[in-house]
């Protein structure tokens, strides 16, 4: 069992973001109600629109170094979905599925953080589930590679339709963390669990936790390694239990019994078969 202290200082929060702020000003706002325990940093991983709410994890400590390795994971949604004209939803389906299911073109909009050049992005799924008495407004849940703008989706549907636009939306799943982990929380419960330390390590989820749900990981054959692999030796054959397989970035997680060693990329040099991504001394 983990001490609060390790856990602020390698930990991630999942946040129930509500609609208004920003994802750094929530992030920031976590920092600064954690300051009081010497939390000096946090990040977010993937942002959400100010009015878009829903799962958003934050980082703590040196566990802001993870972001770039989370980035990327599926993403699922639920929104509601605005036609300007009535629509059916048999039809509207067919159209959504022969249009925008599977691996499709998008522009970025005009207002996003990165440069606006036309990229491939996979839409697993986009699937109406009901609609208003007036079939105007559609109640849709949609899972999708990391990157993909669900309000994009919506406007060049509308194109196909007469116009539409997206209402609302709640990310309700990013990659391995889930509306339904019992440590996904608000910001007014958040606050109330700062009262009792024993309350706050019950929210906070070991990072190295959550590296072994999104890459393979493998051990240390000898702890009297320990010392020279965290001081950024690379990885040889001999190094390890067994040989590493990594995930489709090339990267793996090493840990020295339950001690979180750090995330290699796996090479083919000779008798090296990974070297440091990220080290946790």
């Amino acid at each position: 069992m983990k001490s609060l202290k390790e856990l602020l200082n390698f930990g991630i929060v999942l946040i129930d973001k509500p609609s208004g702020p920003t994802s750094f000003s929530v992030s920031d706002f976590i920092r600064n109600k954690l300051s009081k325990y010497g939390i000096k940093k946090t990040s977010h991983f993937g942002t959400l629109d100010p009015q878009v709410t829903g799962m958003l994890p934050i980082a703590l400590g040196r566990a802001c170094k993870l972001t770039g390795f989370f980035l990327g994971e599926d993403k699922e949604y639920v929104g509601i979905l605005h036609t300007h004209k009535e629509q059916e939803i048999k039809k509207l389906q067919e159209l959504i599925n022969k249009n925008f299911v599977g691996k499709i073109k998008q522009m970025p909009p005009h207002k996003s953080a990165v440069k606006r050049a036309e990229r491939i992005r996979e839409v697993k799924k986009w699937e109406i589930l009901e609609s208003s008495e007036d079939k105007k407004y559609f109640l849709f849940i949609a899972e999708v590679e990391g990157g993909t703008y669900i309000r994009k989706l919506c406007s060049d549907l509308g194109d196909l339709i007469g116009g539409a636009n997206m209402l609302e939306l709640r990310r309700t799943r990013a990659g391995i963390f889930s509306e339904k982990d019992k440590e996904f929380i608000n910001l007014y419960d958040f606050e109330n669990f700062l009262e009792d330390e024993k309350d706050l390590e019950k929210i906070i989820i070991p990072a190295e936790k959550a590296i072994k749900k999104i890459m393979p990981f493998v051990e240390v054959a000898d702890k009297n390694l320990l010392k020279s692999l965290l001081n950024g030796k690379p990885l040889f054959r001999q190094d390890l239990k067994s040989l590493p397989t990594a995930n489709e970035k090339g990267n793996f997680a090493v840990f020295c019994g339950e001690t979180f060693v750090g995330i290699y990329k796996k090479t083919d040099e000779n008798n090296i078969v990974g070297r440091a991504e990220f080290i946790f001394s």
